[in-house]
């Protein structure tokens, strides 16, 4: 028989890619001997120090905030009335059009809170 060099050269490194992927195959199939993190469940309510819900304070929070600042969105709208009221017809104060800023940085906050 003819010694056909290619087929020598193909048994070669079919045994060695055999060879070298045995590992590799055992290691796959091995149990994996540490327990992943179990992620946190996104819906469970962690509770302060005292034992209360930490939803139900960031809630109270924010709905104290929304009425304090809602307050002061009444006062700055009953301030812009007064000014324009005193000012007349024609003139347009610079601190009016300045309280018309504070309210609506006012009014989005709430909306901020209101939505989160």
């Amino acid at each position: 028989m003819a010694y056909d060099s290619n087929q020598m050269d193909h048994t070669r490194r079919a045994t060695l890619l055999s060879l070298l992927a045995s590992p590799l195959t055992a290691n796959a199939q091995a149990p994996y001997d540490r327990e992943l993190p179990v992620p946190r469940d996104p819906n469970a309510d962690s509770r302060l120090p005292n034992g209360k819900s930490q939803k139900d304070a960031i809630a109270k929070q924010n709905h104290e905030e929304a009425l304090k600042d809602a307050g002061d969105l009444v006062a700055a709208a009953q301030e812009l009335q007064t000014q324009l009221k005193k000012a007349g017809v024609y003139v347009v104060p610079v601190e009016s059009v300045k309280k018309t800023e504070e309210i609506e940085k006012l009014a989005r906050r709430i909306r901020g809170r209101l939505k989160g």
